[in-house]
């Protein structure tokens, strides 16, 4: 069950695949909890700020870097939905570089709830595409536009730089 645009209800049994079904990371590294609603052009997910030790300070705190691993996760997900939908294999995206990341707060308390859309603004003939990407919590504001290439077959990229 792939569509354009999916929004999707309150519950998270209702969106066709579970978000580890989108990421080419492994279990351990999947930030994201659920897709709210997914479109051509855009994505919207949730997580809840983990307190797992991967990224969480003893303060039970993550530092608000790491808002763009969930904005880049984001992409992902994004990637790896119309990736399915188009029969394609699940490949590794690359961050290339961000812009102007702004968060209103330096650490994301853990148990704290986020939503994180990510918008396609470019995509250029090379595989490379720029998101814009928000992400929203109680009194929680980021900011940044995440360059990215979304290459049709990584490993045939990776190989042909010798990697």
């Amino acid at each position: 069950m792939c569509l354009c645009s999916l929004a999707i209800p309150d519950s998270p049994t209702v969106f066709p695949y579970p978000i580890e079904s989108l990421l080419p990371q492994s279990l351990g590294m999947v930030l994201l909890d659920r897709v709210v609603e997914i479109g051509e052009d855009y994505i919207v997910v949730e997580l809840k700020v983990r307190d797992d030790g991967l990224f969480s300070s003893p303060d039970h705190t993550v530092p608000a870097w790491v808002g763009l691993e969930y904005m880049a996760q984001a992409i992902a997900a994004y990637s790896g939905y119309h990736r399915k939908c188009r029969g394609e294999e699940i490949v590794l995206g690359f961050l290339l570089g961000t812009r102007h990341y702004q968060c209103s707060v330096g650490s994301f308390p853990c148990g704290t709830h986020l939503r994180v859309r990510a918008e396609k603004i470019i995509e250029a003939a090379n595989e490379m595409s720029v998101f814009a990407c928000v992400i929203e919590g109680d009194a929680i504001n980021a900011t940044s536009q995440l360059n990215v290439l979304l290459p049709q077959n990584s490993k045939k990229f990776l190989a042909g730089k010798g990697i």
